[in-house]
C-alpha cells in the first residue's frame, strides 16, 4: 500500500466546479482564470475579441470563453456544464462551470459530483440569496471537501471591507450548519481581475490568497486506495478459444480500494465467496491493482457472476438490502411521487424499484425539514425510501461517493429523475450517526 500511496501523492490534478446565482459572474471568473493564467490560445482570444466587438463591447468579454452554446451567448447566461482543462506549473485543473439559473440547478449536481472543490460566487451587491444557499446545500450534499466563497463585483461596492465581511460571515455560518468543514472567503472582481490570479491593489485590507493561489495550494486528498475495496463487474470475458479454452475473467473499473492475488472475496448480491486467482491489467498479469484502474479479475472458483455484481473483500463487504433510504436531489421536470415505479442504477447494476415514501423535503432558507411533502419537484432536496426488486450492495455515501450514489430513472423513456446519496449524506447527520470523529473527519473518504 505504501507504493500505491506514493504514486497517488504525485497526482497534481484538482477537479473543481463553479456555482452561484444568475449574473454573479461565474463565466467571467473562469474566463479571467484562463486568460490571466495564459491558458487561452491566441485564436480563441481573437474569436472572443471579435464576438465582443460585434456586440458593441470595447473590452473582450471573457465569459465567452466558457459560454459555448449559441443560446448562452445570446442570453448572457450559462445553461450547460462547460468543462475546461488548464494547467499551471504547480497543478493541473479540470474545471466545471455550472449554471446559476434555478432552472438548471440539476446541472450543478452533475458538475460537482466529482469535484474536490467548489467555488460559490456571490454578487457583493446582493449578498447571499436563495440560489446561493441551494448551491451550498448541493455542495454539502455531494460532500465536496473544500468550498471557496468568492465575493465578486467588489469594484461595484467600492471595495468595502464591511460588505465582504458581512457576506462571508453569513455564508460561513450557513455552510457550517450544513456540516461543510472548510470555507475560504476571497473578495474579488472577476471583470477587473482583482484577487483572481494577481493580488488586488484596491483591497490592502485583505491578506489572504488569490483564487488561483488557493486552487494551486489547497490540499487534495482523494486517495481511493484508502477506501473500502469495491469492484463492480462490467463485463464477463469468456474467449473459449483454443488458446484460452477455460479463461473466465470479470472486467471492470475498480471503484475504490485495492485488490491482491490470493485475497478472499465475496460476490454480491449472491454472497458466494472465492479467492482472487489472478489480475490482468493492460494484457499483463499483476499481483495488485487499485482504483481507478480498469482490470480483469480471475477467481479460483467458477461462480455465476454477471454485469452488475459487486466483488468486495470477504472481511469488508457492504450490506445487501432492498430498502434504500437516501437523500436525493430531484433533477427532472416531472415530479417524483410516492408509489412511482422507477429504475435504480447503482454502479453497473440497474434494477426495478418503487418509491415507497418521501419522508421530508429540505427548506433551504432555514434548513428545516418539511414532513411528508408527497412529491419532489425539480431542484428539490429531500429524503426518500425506495424498495428495489432485487438486492443491492450499497455503501453509505458518507463512506464512498462512488458506491454510495445512485440514479433514479424513468423506465418509460430513460430520463434521469433523481440523483441519490444512500444513508445520511450531510456531514452533520453522518457524524452524529457514526458517533466518531469531527465534522472534518467525516468528509475524509
Amino acid at each position: 500500500m505504501t507504493a500505491i500511496s506514493e504514486q497517488s501523492s504525485t497526482t497534481t490534478l484538482l477537479r473543481f466546479a463553479t456555482a452561484g446565482s444568475v449574473d454573479d459572474g461565474k463565466s467571467t471568473l473562469v474566463g479571467r482564470l484562463l486568460h490571466d493564467s495564459k491558458s487561452v490560445l491566441t485564436d480563441q482570444l481573437e474569436a472572443v475579441e471579435h464576438a465582443s466587438r460585434s456586440r458593441g463591447q470595447e473590452a473582450p468579454d471573457l465569459a465567452l470563453l466558457t459560454d459555448g452554446l449559441r443560446a448562452e451567448r445570446e442570453q448572457g447566461i450559462t445553461i450547460d456544464v462547460a468543462y475546461r482543462y488548464f494547467a499551471t506549473p504547480r497543478r493541473r485543473f479540470i474545471l466545471a462551470d455550472t449554471p446559476g439559473h434555478v432552472q438548471y440547478t440539476r446541472n450543478m449536481v452533475t458538475g460537482a459530483s466529482t469535484a474536490e472543490l467548489a467555488v460559490v460566487l456571490v454578487d457583493a451587491r446582493n449578498g447571499v440569496v436563495e440560489q446561493t444557499r441551494r448551491h451550498a446545500a448541493v455542495a454539502a450534499l455531494l460532500r465536496v471537501p473544500h468550498v471557496v466563497l468568492a465575493v465578486n463585483k467588489m469594484d461595484l461596492v467600492h471595495y468595502a471591507e464591511p460588505v465582504f465581511a458581512a457576506i462571508a460571515e453569513e455564508f460561513t455560518s450557513y455552510a457550517a450548519s450544513l456540516g461543510v468543514p472548510e470555507v475560504t472567503a476571497i473578495p474579488i472582481s472577476a471583470l477587473a481581475g482583482d484577487n483572481v490570479v494577481e493580488p488586488s491593489a484596491h483591497m490592502d485590507w485583505y491578506g489572504g490568497p488569490t483564487v488561483l493561489e488557493h486552487l494551486e495550494t489547497v490540499p487534495v486528498s482523494h486517495d481511493l486506495t484508502a477506501c473500502h475495496a469495491r469492484f463492480p463487474v462490467q463485463y464477463v470475458i469468456r474467449p473459449q478459444t483454443a488458446e484460452h479454452p477455460d479463461y473466465r475473467g470479470y472486467a471492470g473499473q475498480i471503484a475504490a480500494g485495492a485488490f491482491r492475488v490470493g485475497e478472499a472475496v465475496t460476490v454480491l448480491p449472491s454472497g458466494r465467496t472465492s479467492t482472487i486467482a489472478g489480475i490482468d491489467a493492460l494484457g499483463e498479469s499483476v499481483d495488485i491493482a487499485w482504483a481507478p484502474q480498469s482490470v480483469t479479475l480471475r477467481l479460483a472458483d467458477d461462480i455465476d457472476i454477471s454485469r452488475g455484481d459487486l466483488i468486495a473483500p470477504a472481511d469488508d463487504a457492504p450490506a445487501v438490502t432492498q430498502d434504500v433510504e437516501a437523500t436525493v436531489c430531484h433533477v427532472a421536470d416531472q415530479p417524483l411521487t410516492v408509489g412511482q415505479r422507477v429504475l435504480l442504477k447503482h454502479t453497473t447494476r440497474t434494477v426495478k424499484a418503487i418509491v415507497k415514501d418521501i419522508p421530508s423535503r429540505l427548506a433551504l432558507d432555514d434548513l428545516s425539514q418539511h414532513p411528508a411533502p408527497g412529491q419532489l419537484v425539480a431542484n428539490d432536496i429531500g429524503r426518500v425510501v425506495v424498495r428495489t426488486a432485487e438486492p443491492l450492495a450499497l455503501d453509505a455515501y458518507a463512506d464512498s461517493r462512488r458506491t454510495g450514489s445512485f440514479l433514479l430513472i424513468d423506465p418509460a423513456d430513460g430520463t434521469t429523475l433523481t440523483a441519490g446519496m444512500a444513508g445520511a449524506s450531510f456531514a452533520t447527520a453522518a457524524g452524529a450517526e457514526a458517533g466518531t470523529g469531527t465534522e472534518a473527519d467525516a468528509w475524509d473518504f
